[in-house]
């Protein structure tokens, strides 16, 4: 079959499809013919080992498509070969097929696509347990997320959206703002932190849009220069939840401030609750998929590449040149 295989993190000029082993299926298994699969910057992060798991080369990147069974192992029981499904794992989702846990398998709404259930999964997985788990989010809550034209920004808008709170979405150019707003964005605060007036611009900004008081929840995906900026953003009690660093460099925290503003920083690695908590995982897509269903969320697709063209997708992301996801595609 056909698949991205990496056998170093050398560069682009491994990123192309080539013939790979066809992956072959456990007794609790499923084989997925893909239809569509999602790209994103964790991706790229993972083949260029900058992420925090490095599987063993030669590998088939990929965290999440969507296709059809085509073969089920002996011991599984919540799906039949032709089911459409979406399917979450750590890597092998950028091939024709892909072989998955019947745990880490949804079936996919008759009206969600495949290019839609490919870019579904994680970016919405992400910001569910960002909110819900680490932030604990309650009635009344502000929220702030950075990187609001990202994929789990978006899905972070739209989700805090669905849950009844105000949001603030940070971006980090205007012309990242159409699809925030489009999502329910509240207001956008435009992110160029560097200078002290920036960073104060930014904080006198969530302020007044807060009644003074701050954000109550920030979800930060960019890091860097804007995680020192935003955490100064936190009214007392809040809650700031670091999902990744898009920016680059990975800030450091003085504990004292933690003490002085009453402020907690927590981390989420959604990896973490697929194989600890499947159950909550499946609890939570069953109600992602309700919220789809009932047209208060919905997936971002920029645009569908053909997975002859790989090397045009990661581009794109590396250059920074996406606003919401793009989604992969077999002919």
């Amino acid at each position: 079959m056909q698949g991205v295989s990496i056998t170093d993190f050398s560069g682009a000029d491994q990123w192309e499809p080539s013939e790979v082993p066809m992956p072959q299926i456990s007794a609790g298994e499923v084989l997925v013919r893909v239809r569509n699969a999602g790209i994103s910057f964790v991706d790229v992060l993972v083949m260029e080992g900058k992420y925090q798991i490095k599987p063993p080369m030669p590998f088939c990147p990929g965290k999440e498509a969507a296709g059809v069974v085509e073969q089920v192992g002996s011991a599984v029981t919540k799906f039949s070969a032709g089911d459409r499904v979406m399917v979450l794992v750590e890597y092998g989702a950028f091939a024709e097929f892909v072989a998955a846990k019947q745990e880490q398998c949804f079936l996919l709404p008759e009206k969600m696509g495949f290019d839609v259930g490919a870019t579904f999964g994680l970016p919405y997985q992400t910001a569910f347990f960002a909110l819900r788990d680490r932030a604990r989010v309650t009635a009344g809550d502000t929220i702030f997320v950075t990187g609001a034209g990202s994929g789990v920004g978006l899905a972070v808008v739209e989700l805090a959206k669905a849950f009844g709170h105000k949001v603030l979405a940070g971006i980090a150019t205007r012309s990242k703002a159409h699809l925030a707003e489009a999502s329910g964005a509240d207001h956008i605060v435009e992110l160029a932190p560097g200078k002290d007036k920036d960073k104060d611009r930014i904080r006198a900004e969530v302020r007044e849009h807060t009644q003074g008081r701050g954000a109550d929840v920030i979800i930060d995906v960019v890091g860097g220069d804007v995680f020192d900026t935003v955490i100064r953003c936190l009214g007392w009690r809040g809650r700031l939840v670091i999902v990744g660093f898009a920016g680059g460099r990975i800030p450091l925290i003085k504990a004292n401030y933690l003490l002085l503003k009453n402020i907690e920083v927590s981390g989420l690695d959604w990896s973490d609750y697929r194989t600890k908590t499947p159950k909550l995982v499946s609890d939570a897509q069953k109600e992602l998929f309700g919220l789809f269903l009932g047209k208060k969320i919905g997936s971002h697709v920029q645009t569908t590449i053909p997975f002859t063209r790989f090397s045009e997708a990661v581009r794109l992301i590396k250059e920074r040149r996406v606003n919401g996801r793009i989604t992969l595609v077999w002919s």
